[in-house]
């Protein structure tokens, strides 16, 4: 077993199969809902992610310790005998929140971070920040722990163009956070444009970003494929096709500053394929395999143990997984719906053949070989 400052990636290839051998990685975003769809999604991020950021916009969110408390309690009743999966939990910043509960949670350990949504960006943001300078008295506090400071990057204002509301909110709220917190440790969440990497290229080690697999896949063309394409549908929207490759120069570049975040989102085929359509896709089930295709596209497959499984835990302060996952180049077909708490939701890459497959830790992986 490698140490914390050993590499751990191996591969082994034949005429048909490349196996990698990693790191086991983690999610730093990730929506695990609650109730019985809880029970239905989370074992698809439990089985292949020791750790993961649990969003905490619930309705009602979550914005004390004993919320955070219960909803960690579910969330963990929900994981499936013999996965070892630890929750970490945030708490949703509201222009009313409490600097001294902020301050608790996160001493205590129950928080791991705060995550700010601007109000009604986003799926149940209704709650969220109306005016970052309204939270100064947080965000001096956060600074003073060390505690992360998570941010859904966009602007809300109607007269902005929705494909320029990251930039917009980079120029406006992002530079005006910095300058007045300089030590604060913030993770820009879900990146989707060639600005916002350059922005986290240049600005000091104290700024980090998550991306996600559908964002290095897809670019806006895709929701309009032959229709609406709903289930391509998430907030940050996906952009052109420069931003697409410019996220996927920075996810398989091996700067420590990217890390891995699925913002996986489930939503019922009903709820999708709606008048509304709630934003959020839902990549869990295909994560690792998604990532592994984009690095092996990339030329990067020795780059993919540093972004899944230690770019983030260095950020965040926390030791790196001792143990280590399988993936195969074993091609398979994704699945066109999952059965959830009695509904469908269609996964990411619905139908598509995958040419990877996340066969589990090394030990499982060794005892199906010889079954």
């Amino acid at each position: 077993m490698p140490t914390s400052d050993q590499p751990a990636t191996e591969a082994s290839t034949t005429d048909s199969l490349v196996r990698l051998v990693i790191r086991q990685p983690d999610d730093w975003h990730v929506h695990l809902r609650d109730g019985e769809l809880l029970k239905a999604v989370v074992n698809h991020t439990a089985r292949q992610f020791a750790r993961a950021i649990v969003m905490p916009n619930l309705d009602p969110p979550v914005t004390t310790m004993a919320a955070a408390e219960a909803y960690r309690g579910r969330i963990r009743s929900a994981v499936a005998p013999g996965l070892a999966f630890t929750p970490l939990m945030t708490a949703y910043l509201s222009d009313e929140i409490d600097p001294a509960e902020i301050e608790r949670g996160f001493t205590s350990g129950v928080f791991t971070a705060a995550k700010l949504y601007p109000a009604h960006a986003t799926t149940n943001s209704a709650h969220g920040v109306t005016d970052v300078t309204r939270i100064y008295p947080v965000l001096e506090r956060m600074q003073r722990l060390g505690m992360p400071l998570l941010l859904h990057g966009e602007v809300t204002d109607r007269h902005v163009d929705i494909f320029d509301r990251e930039a917009a909110f980079i120029d406006r709220v992002l530079t005006k956070i910095i300058a007045a917190f300089p030590a604060l440790r913030i993770v820009l969440e879900h990146i989707t444009t060639e600005e916002a990497v350059r922005f986290v290229e240049a600005a000091g080690p104290n700024l980090g970003a998550t991306i996600t697999p559908h964002h290095l896949v897809i670019n806006r063309n895709a929701m309009f494929e032959g229709g609406i394409r709903p289930h391509l549908y998430c907030l940050p929207v996906a952009k052109r096709e420069r931003h697409r490759l410019a996220l996927r120069h920075a996810a398989t570049s091996g700067n420590p500053k990217f890390f891995l975040g699925t913002d996986s989102a489930p939503h019922a085929v009903g709820e999708k394929e709606s008048a509304c359509g709630c934003a959020g896709i839902f990549n869990a089930p295909v994560a690792l395999e998604t990532y592994a295709a984009v690095f092996e596209e990339e030329g990067t497959l020795d780059r993919l143990e540093g972004f899944a499984a230690e770019h983030g835990p260095r950020f965040y302060g926390l030791p790196l997984n001792a143990g280590r996952v399988v993936i195969e180049r074993t091609a398979w077909r994704v699945p066109q719906a999952i059965v959830a708490a009695d509904t469908r939701i269609m996964p990411f890459q619905a139908g598509a053949e995958l040419a990877w497959r996340y066969k589990g830790s090394l030990e499982e992986a060794g005892r199906a070989e010889h079954e």
